[in-house]
């Protein structure tokens, strides 16, 4: 840090194992990622380049370059998984992976619908080649699952070989975990957080009032994913107690 300050809570280190940052990546051209990293990097865990974008991005092998450059690790959208898997190219999609060195993937079920066996099946065919973020929910916000199912599908996934199980609510934080206003669900999450381990969950988070919620709710080494490049910095702030909103948040704990 640039300067010291008391009672700043400790943070996992990187390579993290929790405690970690997602960014969702739109479509930033080369220039824009190398500035991005040149302030953010210390703070960014994985790179998601979101749902289909991968497929009209120019120069998308340097841009990945960039990123790995950092350690930082990238993976394409879950959305881009599934536009492979309608398309009856899941082998393609392994061929691609391999193309641009990949060491990560997303595995999601929220634009179609994929027997749950057979999810588990392509999470288990993966995980043997790389690190597996599993995405449970649906982008249809009108497709509500009970807490129960939410855990047995997570505890399914995570069996299956997924490193991690993404909370899905879009990149606009309205859907899944959260109500189409962007509140959350609380009794979802406290249901979610008894049977599956907060660290391996990588709670989608889009909105700063969303982020607070997890931060007060499970500390400063929460997984959160989804987050905008420009909004990095803000979050590693709100992350350790410096913006308004977790001002009090650690002030009584010994660097918790």
């Amino acid at each position: 840090m640039n300067f010291q300050l008391n009672n700043i809570p400790t943070r996992t280190q990187k390579p993290r194992i929790y405690g970690t940052t997602m960014v969702m990546d739109k479509g930033m051209g080369l220039e824009g990622t190398r500035d991005f990293l040149s302030v953010s990097a210390p703070y960014v865990d994985i790179v998601k380049l979101g749902f289909g974008t991968s497929y009209v991005t120019n120069n998308l092998k340097e841009k990945i370059a960039i990123y790995q450059s950092y350690d930082i690790p990238v993976y394409f959208g879950g959305t881009l998984f599934e536009a492979f898997l309608v398309r009856n190219q899941f082998d393609d999609y392994l061929n691609v992976i391999k193309e641009f060195g990949l060491s990560h993937v997303e595995v999601s079920d929220g634009s179609i619908t994929i027997p749950h066996i057979e999810k588990c099946g392509y999470i288990e065919k993966l995980a043997k080649h790389v690190t597996v973020y599993s995405e449970v929910g649906s982008k249809d916000a009108a497709h509500i699952m009970a807490p129960y199912k939410w855990i047995e599908l997570m505890k399914a996934e995570l069996e299956a070989g997924a490193t991690y199980v993404i909370a899905e609510a879009r990149e606009a934080g309205n859907v899944g975990i959260y109500r189409g206003s962007g509140e959350v669900r609380e009794g979802l999450v406290q249901e979610i957080l008894t049977q599956i381990p907060y660290e391996k969950i990588v709670w989608e988070a889009p909105q700063k009032a969303q982020q607070v919620y997890f931060l007060e709710l499970l500390g400063a080494n929460v997984n959160l994913g989804n987050i905008a490049p420009n909004e990095v910095i803000s979050l590693e702030a709100t992350r350790v107690g410096l913006r308004g909103d977790t001002f009090n948040l650690f002030m009584d704990t010994d660097k918790k």
